[in-house]
């Protein structure tokens, strides 16, 4: 399979030194968790942010001895060696600029935890499925007595499980957003996980996919022979970019078709060979070129169609790491799921609430509504990211019996959606959403809180909206 790789000529390492002199840009907790790795390094850092920082913030800073400012980004940021910056920074802001200008590197927090780590990193990326998936991949590791960490996009980040410490032997499990991967240098991932792409956060890419996948995609333009990337055969646009021999990784396809629809003998396709897929039998291995049976899709832990692809691509970063497949299977069969992701809040007066906040693109709601045979009434809106709401058409008709919308993207998903079904009604908040889906809601019908959309309209992130919906149905 694969034995364990070295980057030394890349990385920082344990032992060596940062810049003397850096910035950080943003003072959240990726911004605060890099501002410690670097001073624990040796750097003089300082701080910025466009917003107010928090007062407990201000005195992890000072006690570090780590100068900042608050309320925007001024010229004392460019006296640096070197930048990181945080992810919900804009490209366009105007202390990157000058930074590109001035020839001053700007690195992500990703890059920087990279830099520091010194073991192997697993990374996960795409529009959908990432939280599940690196949580599945690091659930299997732990299974298998590994000392495995789950970090970036999901919660925690690289730097702060890096300056934590974590041990020669660890395994970084990385969720990676587009974001992270727009200021990389080096960052070379042992195994990368290639989720498929579809449009999301065209807001921040000028309304361009091309821009928005060619971000995802570099997450394995730095990986050599030695490292391995994991990718959906179906995914037209990632497979013609393995199929060109972009990266120099190991590729492993993941196939959802089935045997019968694929082109040649049981898991190959288009010439290639799936590393694992799935039919009629079950879910199938080949990552050595010898088909085994993993399990029955029933025994996933995690239901729905999209969820057997996550698994299936969870399976092979973990064989790849050489964990055996029973503990693969096991793994699968008793993971936990992700909250904010297809959660069931309660069942109440024979209906169903289930939220789903971190659906915040269309597409993740598409997979929401394929999940569900019984009726749903949908509760979605926020802030739009210039999604086609008119891609849950289908969806919508097949399954959904009411719609309720809420927040700056409720005119135009009732503009999209609203002659689909025979209840579309807007509601003021998230109470007044759930109260008007409980009168459209009958006995047996699911209620799902599946947005497409961003929270930031009425709240700070996807959690705080799920949040606020698990009080209010826990309330009922």
């Amino acid at each position: 399979m694969t034995g364990r790789t070295t980057h030394t000529d890349t990385r920082v390492g344990g032992a060596a030194s940062l810049p003397g002199r850096v910035t950080v840009l943003g003072a959240a907790r990726s911004g605060l968790a890099a501002a410690e790795l670097l001073r624990a390094r040796g750097s003089e850092v300082f701080v910025s942010d466009t917003g107010r920082i928090a007062s407990g913030a201000e005195a992890t800073l000072s006690g570090q001895g780590v100068r900042w400012e608050d309320g925007g980004h001024t010229a004392r940021c460019l006296e640096a060696d070197l930048i990181v910056t945080s992810p919900g920074v804009p490209r366009e802001a105007r202390v990157l600029v000058d930074a590109d200008e001035r020839g001053i590197p700007v690195w992500s927090e990703l890059e920087l935890g990279w830099r520091c780590f010194e073991g192997r990193v697993v990374a996960i990326t795409g529009t959908n499925g990432k939280t599940t998936t690196t949580l599945l991949i690091h659930h299997i590791l732990r299974c298998a007595g590994l000392n495995a960490h789950a970090c970036g996009n999901v919660g925690t980040p690289i730097s702060e499980v890096v300056v934590r410490g974590t041990g020669p032997d660890a395994i970084l499990v990385a969720e990676v957003s587009s974001f992270q991967l727009e200021r990389v240098d080096r960052f070379r991932p042992d195994v990368a996980v290639l989720l498929p792409v579809t449009p999301d956060h065209l807001d921040r890419y000028d309304g361009k996919m091309e821009a928005y996948a060619g971000v995802k995609l570099s997450i394995t333009a730095r990986q050599t022979a030695l490292d391995a990337v994991v990718y959906p055969m179906e995914d037209e646009r990632i497979a013609a970019f393995i199929e060109r021999r972009a990266t120099a990784a190991r590729a492993y396809g993941v196939c959802m078709q089935g045997a019968e629809q694929s082109s040649g003998s049981a898991g190959e396709q288009a010439g290639r060979r799936a590393a694992a897929f799935f039919n009629e039998e079950g879910l199938f291995l080949a990552t050595d070129h010898n088909e085994q049976r993993l399990m029955n899709p029933k025994e996933l832990a995690l239901k729905g169609r999209h969820n057997v692809y996550n698994s299936l691509a969870a399976a092979v970063a973990a064989r790849v790491l050489e964990v055996r497949s029973d503990v693969i299977r096991e793994s699968l069969s008793t993971f936990s799921g992700v909250p904010h992701r297809l959660e069931t809040v309660r069942i109440h007066e024979g209906v169903t609430w289930v939220n789903d906040s971190k659906a915040t693109n269309v597409n993740a709601v598409w997979y929401a509504l394929d999940s569900f045979r019984e009726p749903v009434v949908l509760i979605a809106g926020g802030r739009d990211k210039q999604g086609d709401f008119a891609a849950l058409e289908d969806q919508v008709k097949a399954r959904v019996r009411g719609i309720v919308t809420l927040g700056e993207a409720a005119g135009a998903i009732e503009a999209a959606l609203g002659s689909c079904v025979a209840d579309c009604v807007r509601a003021t908040d998230m109470p007044d959403a759930v109260r008007l889906a409980g009168l459209l809601a009958s006995k047996g019908d699911v209620v799902l809180l599946s947005p497409a959309c961003a929270s930031f309209d009425m709240f700070a992130n996807f959690e705080e909206r799920g949040d606020a919906f698990r009080r209010i149905v826990a309330a009922l």
